[in-house]
């Protein structure tokens, strides 16, 4: 540890001796004479020795320093005592840094008792669904099996008190949505909003691309017999459909197929429970 301790700072000798002296003096003979008592006013008085102070606190603080650094806790440098001068703002602002450094990286963890509520808070503020294991993640690498049974028990639920909510599994993540069988209230809400919906055109540029994707505009134009370019554009735009790339054939067209967004609108795991053609011509019939 460095010895930076301030020069010891000698006072005259006998500098107190004579003014204790002079003092007793006054005392014994009640003496009111001004000329002695401006002097030793003047003597008792004298202004502190700032110089000294600040010295003696500089000194305390790189000791602090010093005594920190061979616990480990930070590391002695040049900027440790350009930091002690001044106003002291480099050293507050760099210990709020690092303050906030800490504690972005604290972990925190779920309890037990606290999974099913924070994985109903979590997915209730989520604009999509939220993968599993980025359920996990958050929740402070819990276990998933924990962390998958209380999914579970949240599901029974909603389904207990016969929630106008549920628990579903949509599009690779977890979502809270709401129950089919109330969708003819929530459509009549919906229709007092600005409106949002697709035109025939695009419903059934948007059917062919499922269906049929990846697939191309002249694909498109095929099965439906009239131009989809604008119905296309609109989809893009709305980001139901995104491309897959470039076809390899004359001209090399751009093909289309659906995106994560299709199957957050439509409530779908996957594109395998879309309704199989078989179901529509049943209808049909």
């Amino acid at each position: 540890m460095s010895n930076n301790y301030p020069e010891e700072i000698k006072t005259p000798p006998n500098e107190y001796a004579e003014i204790f002296a002079k003092l007793a003096a006054d005392e014994e003979t009640d003496a009111t004479s001004p000329d002695s008592t401006d002097d030793a006013t003047a003597e008792i008085s004298t202004a502190p020795d700032y110089e000294f102070v600040e010295v003696v606190a500089e000194s305390i603080e790189i000791l602090v320093i010093d005594e920190l650094a061979e616990a480990g806790k930070c590391e002695p440098s040049e900027s440790a005592t350009e930091e002690v001068d001044g106003d002291g703002s480099k050293e507050i602002e760099s210990e709020t840094s690092t303050l906030a450094s800490e504690m972005d990286d604290v972990t925190i963890t779920a309890s037990l008792a606290e999974l099913k509520p924070a994985i109903e808070a979590i997915l209730f503020v989520a604009d999509e669904p939220v993968p599993f294991n980025q359920l996990c993640k958050i929740l402070g690498d819990v276990n998933s099996a924990d962390a998958y049974a209380a999914i579970v028990e949240l599901m029974s639920d909603y389904d207990t008190r016969s929630s106008g909510l549920e628990l579903r599994e949509i599009a690779g993540g977890w979502r809270i949505s709401t129950r089919p069988q109330h969708h003819e209230f929530i459509r009549k809400y919906l229709k007092s909003k600005p409106s949002a919906r697709l035109s025939l055109p695009a419903l059934e540029t948007l059917a062919v691309i499922a269906y049929k994707q990846p697939v191309t505009v002249p694909e498109v134009l095929e099965i439906r017999g009239v131009s989809s370019s604008s119905a296309i554009k609109t989809l893009l735009e709305k980001r139901l459909i995104i491309t897959k790339g470039r076809k390899e054939t004359v001209g090399r067209p751009m093909m289309y197929g659906t995106s994560k967004e299709f199957l957050i609108q439509f409530g779908l795991r996957d594109l395998n429970e879309l309704p199989s053609i078989e179901d529509f011509e049943d209808l049909a019939a």
